[in-house]
Parts: structure tokens; C-alpha cells; sequence
């Protein structure tokens, strides 16, 4: 038979321990953490035209290493009544933009870029109605970081938002980071 020291010190280890997880759980209960409210560096800018038949998502003024521009945006042809739309012209802070494509079928996405931003995005072949279209403009001392008016003309409608200035997104494992040392800096 065990004493009734040992099995009072075995309820009280137990009893630690659950009050311990039991702490440590409702510590952040109800609490916004830290990530929740955290989204892209940058969030590409969206808008629909008033009658909510095209939409444009992730708007982004881009600028690569050279210093060329381009207008990077997904259009979307919502149109229940299975209309055709066409992109009439696009201006970033008046300045207009060379799109190569510009009629969008029902239930089609127009996904543009610069030239070197199609070549790594990712492609399927059974996706749907998707097209591809190059974009540029004339680099007008984009800063990054800044925010431009972007306007679309559709058939159906206008659509004016404020896009970022974002550099090109690097392909995924292409840059590589030497680490930093004391050998690394001089003194002046």
C-alpha cells in the first residue's frame, strides 16, 4: 500500500499541471494575435465597374531591375448575360498603358503583366478561359512603395483604384542571401 504523502504529492503534481496548461491555453484566448491582421507587402488593389459586369483584381504598378514599368491585373467578365467585354484603354496617373489584349468572353479572365512577369506565371492547360496579355508604360520616376490612380475603361464602365508601385516578385528559390560578416563592411 502506497503512503498518503505519496499519493497527495502525485494529486498536487497533477493538479500543477493542469492548472499550468490550462493557463498557458486561455492566455491568448480572446486575444488578436499577431498575424491575424497581417496581409501581402502588397496587397494588389481591386475594383468592379457599377454595374459589377468586369472586375479587376490584384492592380500593381510594376517596375523591374532595368527600371521599365508595367501594369500587372486579373480582369474578370462577370456578365450573367453572357456578354463579350472589351478593355477600351487603361491609364496610370494619365499616362496610358500598352495592353496587347482586350476582349474578355463570359466567364473569361484576362491576366496581364510585364513581359518577364508572364514568363513565370504559372500556366495549365485545363483552367478555363484564361488569355495573357503583356503590358508597359513609360516609367515616370515610379517610387516603390507609392500609390498610383489606375483607371480601366470597359464597354460597361469604368473602374478607378489606387495600385502600389511593387518591384517585379522574384521566382520562388532564385535569390540567395550571402550571410553578412564583420569582413563584409569597411571603415571610412
Amino acid at each position: 500500500m502506497k503512503s498518503l504523502k505519496s499519493a497527495a504529492r502525485r494529486g498536487g503534481i497533477i493538479s500543477a499541471a493542469a492548472l499550468s496548461a490550462l493557463a498557458l491555453a486561455s492566455c491568448s484566448a480572446g486575444q488578436v494575435t499577431q498575424t491575424a491582421s497581417q496581409v501581402a507587402a502588397v496587397n494588389g488593389a481591386e475594383g468592379n465597374t457599377e454595374d459589377g459586369t468586369v472586375a479587376v483584381r490584384d492592380v500593381t504598378v510594376v517596375v523591374d531591375d532595368q527600371g521599365e514599368a508595367a501594369l500587372k491585373f486579373t480582369a474578370i467578365n462577370q456578365d450573367a448575360t453572357m456578354t463579350e467585354h472589351t478593355l477600351e484603354s487603361v491609364e496610370v496617373d494619365g499616362t496610358p498603358v500598352e495592353v496587347d489584349s482586350a476582349t474578355l468572353r463570359r466567364d473569361c479572365v484576362l491576366v496581364a503583366d510585364s513581359a518577364a512577369g508572364l514568363e513565370v506565371t504559372p500556366r495549365s492547360e485545363n483552367t478555363g478561359c484564361i488569355e495573357y496579355a503583356e503590358t508597359s508604360l513609360p516609367n515616370q520616376d515610379f517610387a516603390y512603395g507609392g500609390n498610383l490612380p489606375v483607371t480601366f475603361t470597359f464597354d460597361s464602365g469604368e473602374i478607378t483604384v489606387n495600385a502600389t508601385v511593387s518591384a517585379q516578385q522574384l521566382p520562388a528559390g532564385t535569390f540567395h542571401r550571402e550571410p553578412e560578416t564583420a569582413n563584409d563592411y569597411t571603415a571610412n
